[in-house]
């Protein structure tokens, strides 16, 4: 998995008054937790925290006024319409240690021919995995299901180390018969018009 490194400075002011400056700077207000210890107020620099969220569940070894800690995204806040950073929470980690993460759950193949509908009940999967070893993604096939079937959880390939944290029975991904929607009052006439016509 991806391990970045992020300077962060610690930040005294709070409020929305402290945190419209922060983004006037392009900067993204977090909190980093863990292990009992006291939560640290930070600020964080906005281009390399995007840039380090494009991996899911990302590794970031954050230096924090000369001190380094290992952390992992926990919470992330965007504003709704524009998409950005609004403020982020951090949970510090240790090599070797197992956290819950949820991933992504990407699919590959193709489905039955027919009028069938893939469902994804659940887009990520939660898993347990050691906090320097966390998955990307998952990925499971679906070629050839068809209407009524479903993947579960227990069906889906884990990279070695990790585990799933959901019952075995939770159903990931559904598929359904597709809806064919009759012809409208208008393509039906049009249709009787046409085929009168070819009589004709």
């Amino acid at each position: 998995m991806s391990d970045v490194k992020i300077s962060a400075e610690v930040r005294n002011e709070f409020g929305k008054g402290a945190s419209r400056r922060l983004r006037r700077e392009n900067k993204v207000p977090g909190v980093v937790y863990g292990h009992g210890a006291e939560p640290v107020h930070v600020a964080l620099p906005g281009y390399d925290l995007m840039m380090a969220l494009k991996t899911p569940n990302v590794l970031i070894t954050l230096d924090i006024d000369g001190k380094q800690e290992l952390v992992i995204p926990k919470a992330v806040q965007r504003e709704a319409i524009r998409g950005f950073l609004v403020h982020i929470d951090l949970l510090t980690v240790k090599r070797g240690e197992k956290v819950t993460v949820e991933i992504p759950v990407h699919t590959e193949g193709d489905l039955a021919p027919g009028p069938n509908l893939l469902e994804h009940v659940l887009n990520t999967l939660p898993v347990e995995a050691e906090a320097t070893h966390i998955p990307e993604a998952v990925t499971v096939s679906i070629e050839g299901l068809a209407a009524g079937d479903s993947v579960l959880a227990k069906d889906i390939p884990l990279p070695k180390g990790s585990s799933l944290a959901v019952e075995e029975d939770t159903v990931v991904l559904n598929v359904l018969t597709a809806q064919v929607e009759a012809p409208s009052e208008e393509e039906a006439a049009a249709g009787e018009a046409e085929g009168g016509t070819a009589a004709e």
